[in-house]
């Protein structure tokens, strides 16, 4: 195991608490503070299918999050369990990729649904101020299994 600095060590559990947050606010709903954790010219791309070479969606700066984040209120309920990390630190600049499992119950017509999505992150961060921020964020979804609960 390599040596690591006290400050790479800083800046990696904060990287992981920034990744966290993201999560806990997405299962809050609080969207404000979801936008928070973006810098203001945020890129924000969703890949429905991982595989796919386009974007299904773009979102270019913080303030057009909060459509995409007020949305996620359709849910009657959703868990993020993130997993394994890896995070590659330049200075103030950081690229990474995290595995999550997105779980979203649903009530539509008195009937309940659950969507589990099994979501990849490939993160490019930047601190500023001392404190680190999603500069652009990938969500790739490699699969999608929904059953009634």
């Amino acid at each position: 195991m390599s040596d690591v600095r006290e400050s790479e060590a800083a800046d990696r559990l904060a990287i992981r608490e920034l990744v966290d947050a993201y999560a806990h606010c997405f299962d809050r709903r609080d969207c404000e503070g979801q936008m928070a954790l973006f810098t203001q010219d945020t890129r924000f791309l969703v890949f429905m299918d991982a595989k796919a070479s386009t974007p299904s969606q773009t979102i270019t700066r913080r303030e057009d999050l909060r459509p995409v984040f007020e949305d996620l209120r359709q849910y009657a309920a959703t868990t993020h369990f993130n997993g394994q990390s890896t995070v590659i630190l330049t200075g103030a600049a950081a690229a990474g990729e995290s595995y999550c499992l997105a779980h979203h119950v649903r009530v539509q017509d008195d009937q309940r649904s659950l969507m589990v999505a099994s979501i990849r992150y490939l993160d490019t961060f930047a601190k500023q101020a001392g404190r680190w921020l999603f500069s652009e964020r990938r969500l790739m979804v490699d699969w999608i299994e929904t059953r009634p609960l």
